[in-house]
């Protein structure tokens, strides 16, 4: 993924730290967009995952769409020995005090759009140009730092795709994203 902060509903302008040129400095690229919440990072480093679920037909709502996310997390997190705390805690996974993974959906119609993203490995320090979640004393972390050593992008894809099509009810399989457009262009639209 890109270096990318987007900004929710909720998020502020306000809460990115600093300037168009030092974004540009950064690589980074501003998005306003229609999930919840406020602002966050996706970049390098992270799996970000954009989930589209029909809920009505899948059974439940957008709070349970959202804490079955969590713990769809919380399983990957713990097959590495990532030990997590998010009873009590605001949206997202935790790790003590430390944000992990976040989460920003929209429900519409029914379905679910934007999704999550997982700090596995990424660089860190691009939260601090920001007030991530609207909460400016929280601290991130990721897979990698709280193992002591490095996390692929790839195992932690491996690791949550079983955990995601178990907690859904889903089969999964993954594709490269160019047999997914081959079979899109293929595809006669419906009668």
């Amino acid at each position: 993924h890109p270096h990318v902060y987007t900004l929710g509903r909720r998020g502020r302008d306000s809460d990115i730290l600093v300037d168009e040129a030092r974004l540009a400095e950064l690589g980074a690229e501003v998005h306003h967009i229609d999930r919840g919440g406020e602002v966050t990072y996706h970049g390098p480093g992270q799996v970000v995952g954009y989930p589209i679920i029909n809920l009505r037909r899948h059974g439940g709502g957008p709070l349970k769409y959202v804490r079955t996310l969590e713990r769809t997390l919380i399983a990957t997190l713990s097959e590495f020995g990532v030990k997590v705390e998010s009873e009590d805690r605001p949206t997202g996974v935790w790790v003590g005090e430390r944000k992990i993974a976040s989460i920003g959906v929209k429900v519409n119609r029914g379905v679910t759009t934007h999704g999550f993203a997982l700090n596995v490995d990424p660089d860190l320090t691009y939260f601090d140009h920001i007030i991530a979640c609207g909460m400016p004393d929280v601290a991130t972390t990721s897979m990698s730092r709280e193992l002591g050593h490095h996390v692929s992008v790839d195992d932690a894809i491996a690791a949550f795709m079983p955990h995601f099509g178990r907690m859904f009810g889903f089969e999964l399989s993954q594709v490269e994203p160019t047999s997914v457009q081959s079979t899109l262009i293929d595809t006669p639209p419906p009668e």
